[in-house]
């Protein structure tokens, strides 16, 4: 009886268990990367974004079930939080990833202009956040302005062309060949603002080209447009500095930070004087905002 009585008491309760996923608990998942997918959305003004931003903080497993619906769709999650709201970031495999030819057509560029819109970006990009401090400063706020951009790159392709002087490669690439020794010419040989009847500059302009990255990037949710002065004044957002930090460590980044040419941060086109740096190899496209 007694091995009997054994076998008929209780089993040791089983640890804890979380609660099944239900249908529910997806739905909200796919709802808050849903409302990441919105980038001009803030939390602030979206009380069920700030309830999901709430739960995604509070509740683990919630969290990870989010995460696994961005990684299904091909999204990096750079940060959850009230300031960034669901901040992320596509993949080269995701179908939410852009990609410079589609930008480039989207802009009603030639392909010859391929690399001059990545650039703009590239400068946009350095010239909000010239300073390690200033990505690591979540309460940093960077400043452009089209103008701005564009006499940043063009002191840049100065610097350029005077290192090439020096190094005695100052000959004339091919209009296609990759990399800022190339970019330059490319860059300084376009018109500023071009010229219509109506004085609206060109789209194929360097300006032009600049105008057209602030917009993407403002359509974005990465810019907020505060005024039009110099051909545009932008202030940066949140999600901005969260995808300039994820491509800070760029060969194309660090070679045009290293040109020495740092813009004062209020978007104004003045510029530091540049100094001597050392060579830095620059990948093809690496960093830049889109895939290839």
């Amino acid at each position: 009886m007694s091995e009997q009585g054994e076998w008929s008491e209780p089993a040791a309760a089983a640890p804890a268990v979380s609660a099944a996923v239900t249908p529910a608990d997806a739905a909200d998942a796919a709802r808050l990367v849903a409302f990441g997918l919105q980038p001009k959305l803030q939390p602030a003004r979206d009380q069920e974004y700030a309830e999901l931003l709430r739960r995604y903080r509070e509740d683990s497993p919630f969290a990870r079930l989010a995460d696994a619906v961005a990684a299904g769709l091909g999204l990096v999650v750079l940060e959850v939080s009230p300031r960034a709201g669901m901040a992320v970031t596509a993949a080269e495999d995701s179908v939410f990833a852009v990609r410079m030819g589609d930008y480039a057509r989207r802009t009603a560029a030639d392909s010859g202009d391929r690399f001059l819109h990545g650039l703009a970006h590239l400068a946009v990009a350095a010239m909000a956040f010239p300073r390690p401090e200033d990505l690591a400063d979540d309460g940093y706020i960077g400043r452009v302005t089209v103008n701005g951009v564009d006499a940043f790159v063009r002191q840049a392709c100065r610097r350029l062309e005077e290192r090439a002087d020096e190094q005695g490669m100052n000959t004339d690439p091919a209009t296609d060949a990759p990399g800022l020794e190339a970019a330059w010419r490319i860059w300084v040989r376009r018109s500023a603002t071009g010229a219509t009847k109506d004085a609206r500059r060109l789209a194929g302009s360097t300006t032009g080209i600049v105008g057209k990255a602030a917009a993407f990037l403002t359509d974005s949710g990465f810019l907020q447009r505060t005024g039009d002065d110099n051909g545009g004044t932008y202030r940066t957002t949140a999600r901005y500095q969260l995808q300039v930090r994820d491509m800070a460590g760029s060969a194309a980044m660090a070679e045009l930070l290293e040109l020495g040419v740092v813009p004062v941060t209020d978007g104004t086109a003045s510029l530091m004087p540049a100094e001597d740096t050392e060579d830095l190899e620059l990948v093809a496209d690496a960093g830049l905002p889109f895939h290839s």
